[in-house]
């Protein structure tokens, strides 16, 4: 019983600490509040970057994503979207060891009568991905889930950079 009693005072010490140092899980606190009420999206259609950042202005409920140009408040203007690999590192053989993985975007954020809200801003995501020849396709699927995961860091950005817009008076 006494063990019983030591494990469970442990635990509630640690959660104890663990909610005093201010800990909370990403997208758990309240959202930022956005300066305007509805904003374009200048991404194609299929554009993954584009359908998850929707996905997520849209959860956050504060602002309406509208199709048209004309009906937005806002529009986010995409000046440039890339990925890219580099050869970062070669073995003594000659031999690709590691990648570097990039995604690069840029945009720029205007109101209605096309005044600029958000300067032309480029985020760059890096990754740095060990290679072996051995294992071609483990490490495809590997730099398939690293530049996944960059898209919605990309995405965390893009939506805290919005989020800090003035309002124009």
């Amino acid at each position: 019983m006494r063990k019983f009693l030591r494990h469970i005072s442990v635990a509630l010490m640690a959660a104890l600490l663990l909610s005093a140092c201010g800990f909370q899980l990403r997208g758990s606190g309240p959202q930022p509040e956005l300066p305007f009420k509805t904003l374009f999206l200048g991404f194609p259609e299929t554009s993954p970057l584009g359908v998850q950042l929707r996905r997520n202005l849209v959860a956050m409920g504060n602002v309406t994503v509208v199709p048209d140009r004309k009906d937005a408040d806002a529009a986010l203007e995409v000046l440039s979207e890339s990925r890219d690999k580099q050869v970062l590192s070669l073995n003594s053989q000659g031999r690709v060891r590691e990648f570097q993985l990039l995604y690069r975007l840029s945009l720029r954020v205007v109101d209605k009568q096309n005044r600029q809200l958000l300067a032309p801003t480029q985020i760059v995501i890096r990754r740095i991905q060990t290679y072996n020849e051995n294992q071609v396709l483990a490490k495809e699927a590997e730099e398939a889930s690293l530049f996944r995961e960059m898209q919605s860091d990309l995405v965390q950005q893009v939506v805290r950079r919005i989020s800090t817009i003035k309002p124009v008076a």
